[in-house]
């Protein structure tokens, strides 16, 4: 595991001329003469002329005054594994919030915050909500209008129906699983497509050879995997390799301050070996770490919700009274950095530089726009601070050259 090393290294190098068109859209009148001044009024029409100019400019070579203030705004982007695609370090799922939590309206200000932000990956999944998950995505893409060449569309497959035959991992599900997630999503192609968990019925052969017709015909540009396991994974990436196939570029895994085995040991070494990266999900464990279960379940809570009991459980277990007493100790680390409690637990997880985004979810405008503001602590990630927290919660795993030295 390597950590963030705080740095200007990911973001682009500063443009005075940007500067000045971001100052213009914050509302900030040009330093020309006082207001008084006979001049004054021509200095407010340059500023609008040069902000003209360069919208113009930026048009002429394929770019938007938006997305170039988008870039000093603080979004970072890393590398898909060791593929070319970047994405934002920051993603937005769709999971439990679209089509079941939230309304379409609130979906769309969510991801509307989200891609203003400077977030270009979107991740759903056939499963979500019976595939109204992807409908309302694709929706909102629609309305928006968005450059498909700007986002990163993310979905996956597994459960796509009752019939035996609509989940599983076979050639036939892959297939029609995706053209029916691409009619939902009224979309020619997804970004990446991941088989959604292992399937011990198919042959790993079989997996791949689809994958790669998918990707081959251009429904998608590349595949990844999500709750496998790193033996699977280095199968998978064998079975490609043998017979010209190809291979998964990345794995969504879980990960949050009490869940870190699999991506600070196995996935490092696969990225190592391989290539293959981690994009992971639930930094704030499902709402545990948000800090709203220190006092019980509330009623408006994802725990109080029916079909999610085992939540409920797990809060109010003896294990989820521990971790309640470690986040209350934590506070006081994330109130000397200037943060909340769950801007402090994406940064954590965002440390990683082997994590190639960090999914989250939110079912209000708050509470994503503090979520996104992880980005302004991730530079106060010191090593010093990273010692405290894994001092604080006494689970930081050890990879066999932690041993060896």
């Amino acid at each position: 595991m390597h950590l963030y090393k705080p740095s200007c290294a990911g973001i682009p190098p500063h443009k005075p001329a940007l500067q000045k068109a971001s100052e213009v859209l914050r509302g900030k009148k040009p330093s020309t003469a006082p207001r008084d001044h006979p001049t004054a009024g021509a200095g407010r029409v340059s500023g609008a002329n040069e902000r003209r100019q360069l919208e113009k400019f930026l048009h002429v070579h394929g770019l938007s005054l938006h997305e170039s203030i988008q870039a000093q705004a603080g979004m970072m982007y890393r590398n898909l594994g060791k593929s070319g695609l970047r994405v934002s370090c920051l993603g937005l799922g769709t999971w439990v919030t679209f089509g079941g939590q939230i309304s379409d309206e609130v979906a769309e200000q969510l991801m509307t915050i989200a891609y203003e932000s400077g977030v270009n990956l979107f991740d759903t999944a056939e499963v979500y909500a019976a595939g109204k998950a992807e409908v309302i995505l694709g929706n909102i893409l629609k309305k928006k209008g968005w450059r498909r060449s700007s986002l990163v569309i993310t979905t996956k497959l597994y459960w796509g129906g009752k019939a035996e035959t609509e989940r599983g991992l076979s050639r036939k599900h892959i297939i029609e699983g995706l053209r029916a997630s691409l009619q939902r999503l009224q979309l020619e192609y997804v970004d990446v497509v991941f088989a959604n968990r292992p399937d011990n019925n198919t042959p790993m052969e079989e997996i791949v050879r689809a994958m790669t017709h998918v990707i081959n015909q251009g429904m998608a540009m590349y595949w990844g995997t999500s709750r496998w396991s790193a033996m699977e994974i280095m199968e998978a990436y064998s079975v490609a390799r043998q017979f010209n196939m190809i291979p998964p570029v990345c794995e969504q895994a879980e990960y949050h301050l009490f869940q870190r085995e699999k991506v600070e040991v196995q996935l490092p070494e696969l990225y190592h070996k391989i290539g293959v990266g981690a994009m992971t999900w639930s930094p704030l464990a499902c709402g545990i770490i948000s800090g709203k279960y220190g006092n019980g379940v509330p009623e408006s809570s994802r725990a109080a919700l029916k079909c999610y009991q085992w939540l409920k459980e797990k809060i109010i277990s003896e294990e989820g009274r521990k971790q309640q007493t470690k986040l209350k100790d934590l506070s006081p680390i994330a109130e000397r950095l200037g943060c909340t409690l769950p801007q402090l637990a994406v940064a954590w997880c965002l440390r990683n530089e082997g994590v190639s985004s960090v999914l989250l979810g939110s079912s209000n405008p708050e509470q994503l726009i503090e979520n996104l503001g992880a980005i302004q602590v991730l530079p106060k990630m010191t090593s010093h601070i990273v010692n405290e927290i894994d001092n604080i919660l006494g689970n930081k795993p050890y990879s066999k050259k932690d041993y060896r030295s």
